[in-house]
């Protein structure tokens, strides 16, 4: 009689400390208990133990990306709640395009106010570049024409808003 093939093991999910997850990412325990402590973590507990499955690897990977884009956590929250309750890859993923286009229009605002700003800054500065060279004609050092204690008069920068 042939030997009954044994079934195979079922393969184990790897896990990870929060150590290894801090060093991997380069961040503090501190950080990643915040995190939990937001929800957006949640390990399993074997006694005092924080065991992290892939799943919050995965997880952390994706609080991260959010915050190098510039997303707020309740934001990435979202995502992540979206994720969770239906596995629906494509309503995630559809938000996320929103979310993305959302954010862009932010900066770019930001760029043309700075843009608007540094502007200004060069108009200022060029005027008084400009005055400077005039002192310097009329005389090294020599005191400006107007009142005594009277400062003198640099262009008043514009307001944006």
């Amino acid at each position: 009689m042939p030997a009954r093939a044994q079934p195979a093991a079922p393969a184990r999910e790897p896990t990870y400390t929060i150590s290894e997850l801090a060093h991997e990412f380069a961040l503090t325990t501190r950080a990643i208990r915040f995190y939990e402590d937001e929800k957006m973590l949640a390990p399993e507990r074997r006694g005092r133990a924080r065991v992290y499955r892939e799943r919050e690897r995965v997880r952390l990977k994706l609080i991260l990306r959010g915050k190098r884009l510039g997303f707020s956590l309740s934001e990435i929250r979202e995502l992540l709640d979206l994720y969770e309750v239906g596995r629906n890859e494509r309503a995630q993923l559809a938000m996320f395009v929103e979310m993305l286009g959302e954010r862009r229009a932010r900066l770019l605002q930001q760029k043309e106010d700075i843009d608007a700003v540094l502007a200004e800054i060069d108009g200022v500065e060029r005027e008084c570049r400009r005055r400077l060279k005039e002192e310097a004609r009329r005389g090294r050092g020599a005191p400006d024409t107007g009142s005594p204690g009277e400062a003198a008069a640099v262009p008043a920068p514009t307001r944006l808003d």
